[in-house]
């Protein structure tokens, strides 16, 4: 297939006579079409030049509402990703597929060259070092795909605790929404719209499944994800461990347990209760609430310090503090121990990319809070506590923990 005749800004510089930066999609899902490609269409320095995606009829889907935004047809749709990352007229790739996808496609981006956009988490701790250590190397823009370090609430929430407002620090409660328990399905002919080898990619084989590609369920099958703490626990955690305030971000140890359902679909923890502490002693504990992001309790956080606390009992809900004088304190930039409230992560990746500065979420930022979640799987997996060695990047004396931090070796998917 022929490429677009697009030249890259970053080849004609700051003289160039158009100085967007050209995009390419990988992954229309909801969250690939309506939180991402729909934001960097509304940003007039990204141009986006090419979708993807496994399933045929949401790339064409996706490129029809690109041109119909640009009043164009230059737009491509491939189902097949290395037709973006092979592209030398793309500058950036924005990756919005499955957690297995994340950092393979990111590496191989980056190796091309580009810069990279990439939804959360990484799918082990290891993959994350190995992407960090990748970005650093050759001095790629990389931007996580989470937006609560852009959101008001969680931003003040963060800002009064680093301040003082509630006093010392010394307890984090998170509450996340239940996994989810799937049966197992008899094996079918995958759609003919769907390319099952590039959408499994290196995850071990497995036969297609009626609903294996819905996002709840690859979401709770540990080939492609870990489940509900990997998922909206990168959220709400990242919140968390902003306001702990550790030098060494990730926690030194973590105890408790949960449920790993048997014989069934689903094989990764959808009821947990952990336990982190940091090494200046503070404590945070992550545990389930019941199912659906907006039910009472699914989404909850809340700071614990020596002189009161602040919460925020659901994903929409207002604060609440223990003295309602804590909410209307207002810091200055001389007086806040909290940084500005950054832009959100898509405006943030394109100014970046044009800067060359840090980003919002950088990929040692995805890697320490993947890290601190991926944590909690195992200790679940393995039913003991675990301590971790930031300095080494490893479990302190624990072989069987330390294998779990790799993936099994990829699956030649390549044809």
């Amino acid at each position: 297939m022929a490429f677009p005749s697009i030249i890259p800004s970053s080849v004609l510089g700051q003289n160039a006579p158009s100085k967007r930066i050209t995009l390419g999609c990988i992954g229309m899902g909801s969250q690939g079409v309506y939180a991402n490609l729909n934001s960097f269409l509304n940003n007039v320095d990204a141009q986006v030049v090419s979708v993807c995606d496994a399933y045929r009829s949401r790339a064409v889907a996706a490129r029809e509402m690109v041109d119909k935004r640009y009043g164009t047809k230059g737009c491509r749709a491939f189902q097949d990703f290395r037709e973006i990352i092979e592209n030398p007229a793309i500058d950036a790739v924005v990756i919005s597929t499955p957690d297995h996808w994340h950092v393979p496609m990111s590496i191989m981006a980056i190796e091309a060259g580009k810069d990279v956009f990439s939804e959360k988490p990484t799918l082990s701790i290891d993959e994350g070092r190995q992407l960090a250590d990748l970005v650093k190397k050759h001095a790629t823009v990389f931007q996580a795909g989470i937006e609560d370090r852009s959101m008001i609430h969680f931003h003040k929430m963060v800002e009064w605790v680093k301040s003082g407002a509630i006093g010392k620090l010394r307890r984090v409660e998170v509450h996340l929404p239940k996994g989810c328990s799937f049966p197992v399905e008899k094996p079918v002919v995958p759609p003919e719209d769907l390319d099952w080898n590039l959408w499994q990619g290196p995850a071990e084989f497995h036969e297609y499944t009626p609903n294996r590609t819905d996002c709840w369920h690859w979401r709770n099958i540990s080939h492609y994800s870990n489940g509900a703490i990997l998922d909206m626990g990168t959220h709400l955690f990242d919140t968390a461990q902003q306001g702990v305030n550790a030098t060494e971000i990730c926690p030194v140890e973590v105890d408790g347990d949960g449920e790993i359902p048997q014989g069934m679909e689903s094989d990764v923890p959808i009821t947990f209760d952990l336990n982190y502490r940091y090494s200046n002693g503070v404590e945070v504990n992550l545990k389930n609430g019941p199912q659906g992001y907006w039910a009472p309790d699914s989404c909850y956080l809340n700071f614990e310090g020596e002189k009161g606390w602040i919460r925020r009992k659901t994903w929409s809900a207002g604060l609440e503090a223990s003295d309602p004088q804590i909410l209307r304190i207002k810091y200055t930039p001389e007086t806040t121990k909290h940084w500005p409230l950054p832009p959100n992560e898509q405006r943030n990746f394109l100014d970046c990319v044009k800067s060359r500065k840090p980003t919002t979420y950088t990929a040692q930022t995805l890697h320490l809070l993947s890290t601190s979640l991926h944590m909690g799987v195992i200790a679940i997996r393995l039913g003991r506590k675990l301590q971790w060695d930031m300095d080494k990047g490893e479990f302190v004396n624990d072989i069987e923990a330390n294998k779990m931090r790799l993936l099994p070796q990829a699956r030649k998917w390549e044809n």
